[in-house]
């Protein structure tokens, strides 16, 4: 695949200090940079394309980023050694302090990408993790994998394919992969992926997810998702979801003072009759009578 990168950066206050090393592959680009950056130096970059920064020092207590247009104040973070940024995904950059400074860029076309990851763990399951963005410092092996790279990048020894396989093992090992696409196991969702749902519906106070958020919390497409999920829990999404919210009604029934109309509105159900026939059919009483019985005098 012929390919170069497309990229909006602008940067205030940083300098190269020696000229970049790169190579084009397969549907990648490796670029390896020298810099220095002054205090108060700034940073603006924007990519159609996933791509990859490894530093290969520690820069965390100097260089700050933010993904909402370039305020500081109240939203940014630590500059860790290795970042993936998903495509489209903007970002700002502040340094504190002077500072000299290696990174390795990796720049991919987002097909080469799913070429790569799909035949190992399902096209969903590379879909998902090419839009979850990592942040990580603890490197270990991935540096490593860098330092080869940039050392084949500075002096080319050996087949293409070397670099590019260099290059799929730092994706593999940084890209936040889910572990399972769900038909590896018999069309089943795995007891992994029901706890990733179980903390997604727990974590809202209404218990309730659209199918794209619940297919998306365990990497499969929403068609899939209703299939095997069915399979797994005898349930529709929805049907589980419900019996989750009336679970939740009747927790909030017995311990706390809130009305039957108030836990409607809180669980999201239309009006307090929506409510009461849910109710009904999944405990076999109303609301009211269901609390009279368990609530003590």
């Amino acid at each position: 695949m012929s390919y170069w990168h497309s990229m909006i950066w602008r940067t205030e206050g940083i300098r190269v200090v020696t000229p970049a090393k790169w190579r084009q592959f397969d549907g990648l680009v490796s670029v390896f940079w020298e810099a220095e950056s002054q205090s108060g130096a700034t940073g603006y970059y924007l990519s159609d394309d996933p791509r990859i920064m490894i530093f290969f020092d520690d820069v965390s207590s100097r260089i700050r980023i933010s993904n909402h247009d370039g305020e500081f104040a109240q939203h940014h973070r630590p500059m860790t050694r290795a970042i993936y940024v998903p495509a489209g995904v903007p970002m700002w950059t502040n340094s504190k302090s002077i500072r000299r400074f290696s990174h390795l860029n990796l720049h991919m076309h987002r097909d080469r990408l799913l070429r790569f990851l799909s035949p190992s763990v399902g096209t969903s399951a590379a879909l998902t993790a090419l839009r979850r963005p990592v942040e990580i410092q603890d490197i270990g092996a991935i540096e490593t994998l860098a330092d080869l790279l940039v050392d084949e990048i500075s002096s080319p020894s050996k087949h293409a394919v070397y670099a590019e396989s260099l290059v799929g093992s730092i994706v593999a090992g940084l890209l936040d992969i889910p572990e399972n696409d769900g038909k590896a196991a018999n069309g089943r969702l795995t007891q992994a992926q029901m706890n990733k749902l179980l903390s997604r519906i727990e974590a809202r106070s209404d218990c309730r997810l659209t199918i794209t958020e619940m297919a998306g919390a365990v990497g499969l497409s929403e068609s899939w998702f209703a299939t095997v999920f069915k399979q797994t829990t005898g349930k529709t999404p929805l049907q589980w979801q419900l019996g989750k919210r009336i679970g939740l009604a009747q927790k909030l029934l017995a311990e706390s003072e809130m009305t039957v109309a108030d836990i409607a509105a809180r669980l999201g159900f239309s009006d307090q009759a929506h409510f009461t026939k849910a109710f009904r059919q999944l405990a076999g009483d109303t609301p009211a009578a269901w609390r009279r019985v368990r609530q003590p005098r």
